[in-house]
């Protein structure tokens, strides 16, 4: 969009000024050599910074800083190091300690295990990609009248032949003929969830297994699942990032904190305080360049060398097209969907808790369909007890995501919920204990998900006043 490439300059020429200005600053301090713990971890801080300007939130990101999907009123939330607190202080900030870990380091994945079976966990109970594709066939495989698994591309180290992973998807609906197809005129509206595109977030690919068991278990038993499962087709991308997951998961029982895939082109060594890959969530090719972004690559916000240059991005891309029609003609930013159109996507991160709708990359510009976003996010924050907004107004612009995207090139109905603790249950962080699964977040997200699937026959003719 031409409004945006100058955003795009200015953003990418004030992350190289202040990198260049800062020889302290996280990226600087990445590719520095930096002595680690012998058990090859490193230390892990997390700091409450407090701001005063809504720009606070982009000089912290400009500078290089992972800051994490967290806000309390106007506090933010940078995940570093011990040596993080002085380079806050000298940007200005009065940061405070609140977590300290010991976190092993990231690293390159081994070659994926074959055949670990859907009982394949680790910190706990957390599903690996194995267990999590071993699910897919074994759901499709129970109920073939109701489940068909997908694999729609291939992940960045598979693409580059040094293993990696298919991406896969499973479709869930009571079987009809023209169902599950790759076809974009569906005789039923589709409801997409998405999970793990940033792979830290582990809650995230819980909520889908736990949505997919419960659509494809209570069909027949439950009256609101029944109805849904006859009227609609679900689409559930479990894992979107599985190189990501892969080094997530070999931390066993203290996960490695990789948020990116594993795309490692732009040099392969980010010492101890950076991270190789692109974040997938940063990449889309919509707003690509603006707010909330790093041309740093081992920064944890780094947008890659290209708008939509990740196969991770290109393949979901496409499989979108594949499902949804391309109903928004317009290109400006404010141009609506009409309100006719079907269809509603949803990708789940953590722990903000938030509903999120677009444009995230800008909040100071609205949507044409931004009224009826707003009731759908507002309602999904209701049931959740999230805040609700665009990213920019209630957490910090981020550009060139997925909900971005879908919303930019289809028109198709899109929001991002940050799933979080919100009611002080000792659940927060990318990696809670994993009995908050059970007793905590899926039963805050199921009525969240029924709900959200049950408008997407309709979801622009959603208004606050019948809600």
């Amino acid at each position: 969009m031409p409004r945006k490439s100058l955003v795009t300059t200015a953003a990418a020429a004030m992350v190289l000024a202040l990198t260049a200005l800062s020889p302290m600053s996280p990226s600087a301090l990445a590719r520095a050599p930096q002595k680690t713990h012998a058990s090859g971890e490193r230390t892990v801080v997390v700091y409450r910074v407090p701001t005063h300007d809504r720009r606070d939130a982009q000089k912290l990101i400009s500078a290089g800083y992972d800051l994490i999907e967290r806000r309390q009123g106007d506090d933010l939330f940078v995940m570093g190091d011990p040596s993080t607190a002085s380079g806050l202080r000298r940007l200005g900030f009065s940061p405070t300690a609140v977590e300290t870990m010991r976190k092993p380091l990231a690293h390159q994945p081994r070659a994926a295990r074959a055949g670990g079976g859907v009982d394949d966990t680790y910190d706990g109970g957390y599903h690996t990609v194995d267990a999590h594709y071993a699910h897919l066939d074994q759901v499709a495989a129970q109920h073939p009248d109701m489940a068909k698994v997908v694999t729609y591309g291939k992940s960045w180290l598979k693409q580059d032949g040094r293993g990696g992973r298919d991406l896969k998807a499973i479709c869930i609906t009571k079987m009809k003929q023209g169902d599950c197809q790759l076809n974009p005129q569906a005789p039923k509206p589709r409801f997409f969830l998405m999970s793990q595109i940033h792979a830290r977030e582990l809650t995230t690919g819980e909520v889908s297994w736990r949505w997919i068991d419960t659509l494809t278990n209570d069909y027949g038993k439950d009256p609101d699942v029944t109805a849904l499962m006859d009227s609609t087709e679900m689409w559930v991308v479990p894992i979107t990032n599985p190189d990501g997951v892969d080094i997530v998961a070999q931390g066993g029982d203290n996960p490695i904190l990789q948020r990116k895939n594993a795309d490692d082109s732009k040099g392969g060594s980010c010492g101890v305080n950076g991270q190789v890959g692109v974040d997938l969530n940063r990449n889309a090719g919509t707003h690509w360049g603006g707010e909330g972004t790093s041309t740093e690559p081992c920064s944890e916000i780094y947008l890659g060398p290209a708008a939509d240059s990740e196969p991770e991005n290109t393949a979901l891309e496409g499989l979108f097209r594949q499902l949804y029609p391309a109903v928004r003609t317009g290109t400006g930013d404010s141009d609506p969907a009409p309100d006719t159109a079907k269809g509603l996507m949803i990708s789940l991160h953590s722990d903000a808790s938030m509903v999120l709708l677009p444009w995230e990359a800008d909040h100071t510009i609205h949507t044409g369909n931004d009224a009826a976003l707003r009731a759908l996010a507002g309602r999904l924050g209701s049931l959740t007890g999230y805040q609700s907004g665009q990213a920019g107004e209630i957490l910090y612009d981020a550009s060139g995501g997925t909900d971005d995207w879908t919303y930019d090139k289809l028109g198709l109905a899109s929001l991002t919920i940050e799933i979080g603790d919100s009611d002080g249950r000792n659940c927060s962080g990318f990696t809670p204990a994993f009995s908050c699964q059970d007793s905590y977040f899926w039963p805050k997200m199921k009525p969240a998900l029924l709900y959200a699937a049950k408008q997407a026959a309709a979801p622009y003719r959603t208004t606050a006043k019948n809600h």
